[in-house]
């Protein structure tokens, strides 16, 4: 069993492309095979399809062998208004746009949300809940609600856990300082590519011993990625200097004849605040080369190597 991978179910739910059911089936097989028992979905990820997939497979699964986490603040409600057939250009994923999301951060919203996910999953509970990208709705909103929302069900016993979950360093920040978390997921933002979290949030969830779940090491494909050119940057276009940077961590990485993935997969584990990464994949090949890159001895020197070129802080 690895406690330093956990899975993220956003590619299951059809993001970027359609996964069929026996892929989806296929990858969430290979990461149990490779040892993998904790698993982070959201309803956000496929209008809830990520969550009924992983559900599907997880509960075959004694209950007690596994930790398992979804996001609140968005509701899946039916759409009733104009519709393009797919929600790839409102969500990026590849799946009917007969619901929408809908915000709501409240204490009854976060339990409606909560009760959703659970229903999809086929779930009496989940080990953790995450308040999912309040900073896009409006973070003084989301936080002031969502927070006090999210502790009121850790106290009632419903959960176990509870955090945030964003893409923002200062959303998090404000977050730790606002709230009582016990895990921030932070995604993209401590990574071999970049690394403003460092700055401030990973010695704050240190000082206050908050669990750091490092998400979208990869940079959303970009790391992984032999060719830059068509990848994804945060579920976009990959900026140019972004691209050539890759590159420039891609030769030095080649010099001591690691993968840039590996060494992508390893260096956030490196800092004493976070306690695992989150990766996303449907392939299953991909996810065993993760496993692989996980047990990759790197050496010390290409960290150096990388500081002296100017590409690691």
């Amino acid at each position: 069993m690895t406690t330093r991978l956990g899975f993220g179910a956003a590619p299951i739910g059809n993001l970027y492309r359609e996964v069929s059911e026996e892929d989806a089936r296929a990858v969430l097989e290979e990461a149990w095979a490779g040892g993998v028992r904790s698993y982070d979905t959201a309803p956000h990820y496929g209008l809830g399809l990520s969550e009924r997939r992983l559900g599907a497979f997880l509960r075959e699964r004694p209950r007690d062998s596994f930790r398992l986490s979804t996001k609140a603040g968005r509701l899946i409600v039916p759409n009733t208004g104009p519709r393009r057939g797919t929600d790839e250009a409102a969500g990026g994923f590849h799946v009917p746009d007969d619901h929408v999301r809908h915000w709501d951060p409240s204490a009854e919203g976060i339990r409606r949300g909560l009760d959703a996910s659970l229903e999809r999953l086929g779930m009496d509970r989940v080990d953790t809940l995450l308040l999912h990208d309040p900073d896009v709705y409006g973070l003084d909103e989301g936080l002031r609600q969502g927070l006090p929302a999210l502790a009121g069900l850790r106290e009632a016993g419903v959960v176990e856990e509870i955090g945030i979950g964003v893409n923002s360093v200062a959303a998090a920040l404000r977050a730790v300082r606002e709230g009582d978390l016990d895990v921030v997921m932070i995604a993209g933002r401590y990574t071999l590519l970049e690394q403003p979290a460092a700055e401030e949030l990973l010695p704050l969830c240190r000082e206050r011993g908050i669990r750091v779940l490092a998400a979208a090491v990869f940079n959303s494909g970009l790391l992984a990625s032999d060719t830059p050119a068509t990848a994804h940057y945060d579920y976009g276009p990959v900026p140019p200097a972004l691209a050539e940077r890759t590159e420039r961590l891609r030769k030095v990485c080649a010099r001591f004849d690691v993968p840039l993935a590996a060494a992508a997969l390893r260096f956030p584990l490196r800092h004493p605040a976070v306690d695992q990464v989150v990766v996303g994949t449907a392939h299953p090949a991909e996810l065993r080369a993760d496993l692989r890159h996980l047990d990759m001895e790197i050496p010390a020197a290409l960290w150096e190597a990388l500081r002296e070129e100017g590409l690691l802080s």
